[in-house]
């Protein structure tokens, strides 16, 4: 490039040009685009859209006109944007829900509360509405600045006079570049009344003296405001927040059924969206005992319908959908508009003493415009009367004259008339030449006297214009208050979901297999069926079988020392022969993770007393309380620590339940067959973070494989041992080792040097004979009944098993009957 072709181009950061750009724009749309004006609470679009219809003579007096011509003289005069944006904020400025106080009279489809969108402008047709009038009023007396438009060929207004506060009473909501704005719609009549006590009581006003007369917002949909304190707080500092309730009825029906009839919905909530939530919730069975959803709604109101099945109490229901629907939102108060050309967060004092303000200012320039006018034509009055005593010297003097201009100028050089008057007097038709004129004449200067006193006086005493402004206020009042809509609680009532209460109680076996297979089934399921038959694959067994209640809980504990708490009325509901869910599909388990115990939390028990006693592979115990294993937010997904572990080897090896008020000793296995007894008062009770204490001393090369709970009342207590050899003994209880907690206990086993037997795991016998189950690696089993193995005593290695080739290496022992006991 040459240095001529390099002439006017600059070089500029890119950054620091977005900066300024971006800066421009921002201080544009926050000043001339989505707040309101914090004195005639209009957004420019909307005053464009009042001020074009009010100039064309769209006024509520006269005929319905297109809104597409509407549309189109905005566009072209004052507001260069889009059609579709200038017809929806002429749309919204008409419907009846969004405003306290339609500002727009529309004929047509302007929208309905379902969100439905309004008819094209092509065929809907509008009017400014009678309020809107008062807005305008006065417009055309000075009283507002002017500025020309984009295209410098017509002037529009700055602001309007608005003889009403339409800041409250419609309220105002927008977003701008770092700012928004959210102000609720207020009862017109309160709002003057506020501004009223202002002027009476100037040096008294305080937030709880202007919310004696402005309690709170109203909505045009009407509904229940909960939150006094939170409505105080958003007039003192212009943020604050509410709960607004809908307005319901319940109307009970035949066969013990009951409906829930809404009447009035939230602020600004979509009716249609609210009823399709409530259909949702109703068809995917969240909540129990909704029958049927419908919109009744009519020309005559609101009227949205929740029909309960028979016997469903309706409170629950109520709080159930207050929670999770638009039947109660939140209402967070915002309240930004443009004062003085800025953004500003606006207390109500602020925001009423603005509007004040601009009144005044308003009433001083219609004033000092009326002032002029009636003096201008006193001037000429004057002239006129003082005419009419020389009237046979003025004709003579006007018919010598040349013209017009030269009669002007003979009446001000010879009678020292003004040219103001000459003109008046030039002007004058012969009819007024007559004697009855003139008393006119006389009576006319009597009422402009009167008048420009009484405009001085408004000008120069600040009480007589305070009382002009109340007197025009309570007039807007008198002749556009309407009643109250929205109801006003203190207090914001709080939401207690009772889950329990939502679920239609039911009769249910839950089963838990040692693999992780969980479900619910009818009692019809599982009495049809043989008990035994409990869907579930090769070697695996049930841990748990139980008639519960649905609204009962399940707990289980894993062998990586956490636990899951799950309602019954969670579990799937399959019949009894049929495979349960396994657990790994619904939660985020840790490598090798596997159930270890399973157990109810019944509604209707006390159960806060019993205990679950957990026992880990490095030998240390604890107690916590059932109670502690309740619900947390992640349950449907998620695992919670039951026990802390000392390491990644370590690992949860029994959990057992400690009913209060019995007595248990504590019965500890060893791998290598140390046993030990203790009195479980020996244990501490410790929270689920805690790690537990030491319940046994564990050697080096040894490990715990069972924990068993002794109840003091069982007759004859028995342990049934398998070993790696295949060897199964059956000892007393008492020939285990009763010491102190932490102790190494004593051999059960004696021990040989070749291939010395260790222990596999060990159960219980505290019900008498039972019948066992001995699992192989090969996929085979051996049932025996427990008493057919002889007693030994300690120091024993019992009997070996016979078929050993069907077995082949020995891997588990359980019961074999579904116990729906305790514990084994």
């Amino acid at each position: 490039m040459t240095e001529l072709e390099n002439k006017g181009v600059q070089e500029l950061n890119f950054s620091s040009v977005i900066g300024d750009r971006f800066g421009r724009y921002s201080k544009y749309i926050i000043q001339d685009r989505a707040l309101p004006d914090i004195r005639d609470g209009l957004k420019p679009v909307q005053r464009r859209i009042l001020y074009a219809m009010f100039s064309e003579g769209n006024t509520s007096e006269k005929a319905y006109r297109k809104s597409a011509k509407t549309v189109g003289n905005v566009i072209g005069n004052y507001h260069p944007h889009g059609d579709s944006s200038v017809y929806e904020a002429m749309v919204r400025m008409s419907q009846s829900w969004k405003n306290r106080q339609p500002l727009i009279d529309m004929h047509g489809n302007n929208g309905s509360m379902d969100g439905d969108p309004a008819a094209a402008m092509r065929y809907t047709e509008a009017r400014l509405s009678s309020i809107a009038m008062e807005l305008l009023r006065d417009i055309h007396s000075e009283t507002v600045d002017w500025i020309l438009n984009f295209d410098d060929t017509i002037e529009e207004p700055r602001v309007l006079p608005a003889r009403f506060p339409n800041l409250l009473v419609n309220g105002a909501t927008g977003i701008s570049a770092g700012y928004a704005t959210d102000i609720p719609p207020h009862n017109l009549g309160e709002v003057i009344d506020s501004l009223i006590f202002m002027l009476d009581h100037p040096s008294d006003i305080t937030v709880d003296a202007l919310m004696k007369y402005l309690p709170g917002p109203d909505f045009p949909t009407g509904g229940i405001i909960q939150g006094r304190e939170g409505i105080r707080e958003a007039y003192q500092t212009g943020q604050g927040k509410v709960v607004i309730r809908s307005k319901l009825q319940v109307e009970k029906l035949k066969g013990g059924k009951s409906q829930i009839v809404v009447t009035e919905v939230p602020y600004d909530v979509n009716k249609g969206k609210l009823i399709q939530k409530l259909d949702e919730i109703r068809l995917s069975k969240k909540l129990e005992g909704i029958a049927d959803v419908r919109d009744d709604s009519d020309i005559n109101g609101v009227s949205l319908v929740i029909e309960l099945k028979r016997d469903v109490e309706v409170e629950p229901i109520l709080a159930y959908l207050y929670k999770n629907t638009d039947l109660q939102v939140n209402y967070h108060f915002n309240m930004i508009a443009i004062h003085n050309r800025r953004p500003v967060l606006c207390s109500l004092e602020k925001m009423l003493q603005a509007y004040l303000d601009h009144q005044k200012e308003i009433i001083r320039r219609r004033t000092q415009y009326l002032l002029k006018k009636d003096q201008d034509r006193l001037h000429i009055v004057d002239g006129l009367i003082r005419v009419m005593s020389i009237l046979d010297e003025v004709i003579a003097t006007i018919r010598q004259s040349e013209n017009k201009a030269d009669a002007k100028t003979n009446l001000h050089d010879q009678y020292e008339f003004s040219m103001e008057q000459a003109e008046a007097i030039v002007s004058l038709q012969l009819y007024r030449l007559t004697n009855t004129d003139i008393v006119g004449l006389q009576q006319e200067k009597l009422e402009l006297n009167e008048r420009i006193y009484m405009y001085q006086n408004i000008l120069s005493n600040d009480s007589t214009l305070d009382k002009v402004l109340g007197n025009e206020l309570k007039a807007v009042k008198k002749k556009y208050n309407s009643p109250r809509m929205s109801q006003l609680e203190d207090d914001v009532e709080e939401i207690t979901l009772e889950k329990t209460l939502l679920i239609p109680q039911e009769q249910v076996y839950v089963s838990v297999t040692k693999e992780g297979y969980l479900k619910r089934t009818s009692v019809r399921s599982f009495t049809a069926s043989d008990a035994i038959d409990l869907g579930s694959r090769d070697l695996d067994y049930p841990l748990f079988v139980q008639e519960l209640s649905t609204h009962d809980a399940i707990v289980i504990v894993t062998s990586k020392g956490n636990y899951i708490h799950l309602p019954v009325y969670e579990l799937p509901d399959i019949r009894w022969k049929v495979l349960g869910l396994h657990w790994s599909q619904q939660y985020q388990l840790l490598k090798d993770e596997a159930i270890i115990a399973v157990f109810a939390q019944k509604a209707a028990d006390n159960q806060s007393d019993d205990r679950i006693v957990m026992m880990t592979k490095a030998g240390r115990i604890k107690q916590t309380f059932l109670s502690e294993f309740s619900s947390y937010r992640s349950y449907k997904t998620r695992t919670m620590t039951a026990i802390k572990l000392q390491d990644d080897k370590d690992c949860l090896v029994a959990a057992k339940l400690a009913k209060a008020g019995k007595s248990y000793q504590i019965a500890c296995i060893t791998h290598r067959s140390y046993g030990l007894r203790f009195d479980i008062e020996q244990v501490s009770i410790q929270g689920l973070k805690a790690q537990g204490i030491v319940g046994m001393k564990v050697k080096a090369d040894d490990y715990l494989v069972s924990m068993l709970l002794i109840a003091q009342e069982a007759s004859r207590p028995q342990l049934f041992l398998l070993t790696n050899r295949a060897n199964v003994k059956r000892m007393d209880i008492e020939e285990l080792a009763s010491a102190n907690r932490a102790s190494v206990g004593t051999l059960i086993l004696k021990e040989i040097k070749t291939n010395p037997h260790r222990v596999v795991k060990a159960l219980a016998l505290q019900k008498g004979n039972i019948p066992i189950i001995i699992q192989g690696d090969t996929g085979k089993t051996i049932e025996m009944m427990a008493f057919d193995v002889n007693i030994t005593k300690r120091q024993n290695n019992g009997s070996q098993i016979t078929d050993l080739e069907q077995l082949g290496k020995v891997m588990d022992i359980h019961p074999s009957r579904l116990k729906m006991l305790d514990d084994e």
